[in-house]
């Protein structure tokens, strides 16, 4: 029983945070109006989303060979 000791802090801490942190998040984000959600939706889809990074091909798999070694490829 001594060992648990040590949560007599912790675990006060921990459950005030969580109630802290939901208390403070209940409310969110707000009402969006619906109108400018499409809008906002539409730009992002509007928007050109490239990679910065060339597309690599697709990998080869390896043949099972039944060796854990993989063969040198030439």
């Amino acid at each position: 029983m001594e060992i648990l000791l040590w949560l007599v802090v912790p675990a006060p801490v921990t459950v005030g945070a969580m109630v802290w942190v939901s208390w403070l998040g209940r409310e969110g984000r707000g009402e969006v109006d619906r109108d400018v959600a499409v809008q906002r939706l539409q730009k992002a889809l509007e928007k050109d989303h490239r990679s910065k990074h060339p597309v690599r091909p697709a990998r080869e798999p390896d043949r099972s060979t039944g060796i854990a070694v993989r063969p040198t490829r030439r």
